[in-house]
Order: structure tokens, then sequence, then C-alpha cells
């Protein structure tokens, strides 16, 4: 007969199994829409656009994010971390390439709506992939950083799954959160703001609204903002006083980042959600402007 893992501190029976079910219904839920996403890009032709390029890394992002919630939740249900320090240094760069990856590839959908709505330039492919590229190696550059020393990873209060360790709240993750937090979340947010601002601007004079243009920024600043509020009330206070099952809350909340994203920048996009529908039923709906917009 096995023996069931003790339950990690802080946290009751039923309190561990609805993060585990949580994590697990974001994880497969965002993986399917993100994932359909993908596929039909790679198999619908009027899809293939430099803007939908960036849609695309979008995707592919927020798939590995999902990813990342699924080891997550498996570790939740086993009530305890099974693949050593190695794999949680493994899984705490996984998860911020990704999460980085997300937020620098919404930027760049957000540059690209700008020069189409307030320019009227063209995204060329070689811009595009240039873009895309970018975004990726920046991540990776951030989340090798805490590998490297600057910065720690190391297990969330459940302990099954494994992130920055904020915990401490030393001056080598002081200087490395103001770092991150400028780079990763401030300057991608005042390009989304400075952009969808320009462009709603050029909607109220036209009178055509042809998308939310407040939603991708809402998007980003509920999602992650109460993780990097979290990670930045740890570099002035010991945050250790909070119960550890509501420290959970952000990563909770930012886990549901790849199912919004789908929504907002996938299915919310009148000429990718007619390729989308073309992949799956193979009825091809009269051609939209073909734009990266949402709707």
């Amino acid at each position: 007969m096995v023996t069931a893992h003790p339950l990690p501190e802080g946290f009751t029976e039923i309190e561990v199994f609805a993060i585990g079910t949580a994590l697990l219904v974001e994880a497969l839920l965002g993986f399917c829409l993100n994932g359909l996403t993908i596929i039909s890009f790679r198999k619908i032709k009027e899809l293939r656009t430099p803007s939908n390029l960036l849609v695309l890394s979008i995707a592919l992002a927020d798939c590995g994010i999902c990813i990342n919630a699924f080891i997550a939740a498996f570790s939740s249900f086993l009530r305890y971390w099974p693949y050593g320090s190695d794999g949680c240094q493994i899984h705490g760069f996984h998860g911020f390439l990704t999460a980085l990856a997300s937020i620098s590839s919404s930027a760049a959908v957000a540059w690209d709506r700008y020069h189409h709505y307030c320019t009227r330039s063209r995204l060329q492919w070689s811009t595009a992939v240039s873009m895309m590229v970018f975004a990726w190696l920046f991540a990776a550059f951030w989340s090798v950083m805490p590998l490297l020393g600057w910065g720690e990873y190391d297990y969330e209060p459940l302990r099954t799954c494994c992130t920055l360790d904020y915990s401490k709240g030393d001056r080598n993750y002081v200087t490395f959160l103001f770092a991150l937090s400028t780079f990763n979340f401030m300057i991608p947010g005042f390009i989304m703001l400075t952009a969808y601002q320009s462009i709603h601007q050029k909607f109220r004079k036209t009178g055509h609204f042809k998308f939310n243009t407040g939603l991708p920024l809402k998007t980003l600043v509920i999602c992650w903002g109460p993780y990097c509020l979290l990670c930045s009330y740890a570099a002035v206070e010991n945050v250790m006083f909070i119960p550890p099952k509501y420290r959970m809350i952000p990563a909770l909340i930012a886990k549901a980042v790849p199912t919004v994203d789908a929504f907002v920048y996938a299915l919310g996009n009148e000429n990718y959600r007619g390729g989308i529908w073309q992949f799956l039923t193979g009825q091809k709906i009269e051609k939209a402007e073909v734009d990266n917009k949402t709707k």
C-alpha cells in the first residue's frame, strides 16, 4: 500500500485539490485554444501573414505556459514536487521564458496595429520574423539570469511548482526584480498603452471602432498585475506573513493568460476566426480584411 504524501503546510485537502484542478483546467483549455490557433496558421494559407505571425508567437508562448501549468497540476495532485531541485530550476526557467515571450509578443502586436491603423504601413515578413525572434531571445535572456545567480528560482508556496523566489527579499532579488519589471512589464505596458490610445483616437475621428482598444492592456494588467504586485511588495516587505494559499492566487490568475489571449488575439480577430472556422469545418468564409486586428 502506497502512503500518501503529507499535505503542504498551510493547505487543506480540498484547497490542494482545488488548486490542482484549476491548474489542470487552465492548462487544458488554454492548450486546446492556442493549439487550434497554431494548427490553423499552419493549415490555412490565408492566415499566413506577417501580422498573424506575431499572433502565432503569442500562441506558442501561451502553449508553453499551459505545459508549465499541466506539470504544476500533476505535482499538485501528488502533493509534492517529484522532479528534484534540477527539475525545479528547469520548470522555473520554462515558466518565465514562455510568460515573458507572451508579454513581449503582445507588445509587438500592439506596435503592428499602431502602424497599420495610424501610419498605414504594412508589416513585412522580415520585420515580423525579426520581432518574433527578438521577443523570444529577450525573454530567454531574462529567464536565464536566475540560473546564473541574478535572482533565484524556488518552490511556489504550494511546493508543487517553481518560480522566482521572492521569499528572501534581499538585494540580489530587489535588483533583479526592478530590472525585470521595468523591461518586461512596464515598457511593454507603455508600448501597448500608447499604441492603443493612438488607435482609439484614430477610431474616434473616423467614427468606426473596429475593435476594443482597451482589452489587450486590461488583459496584461489583470492577469499579470497581481503577480507583479506580490513580487514588488516582497521587495520592500516580508510577504511570508501572507498565508500560502493566498500567495498562490496571483499564480493561478497568471496561468489563465493563455485562455484569455486566445480570445483576444485569435478568436477575437475576424480574419483569424474565419481561418479557424475554415480549418474546423472546411467552409471558407468570405474573405475579411486581412489585418491582425481584434474586432
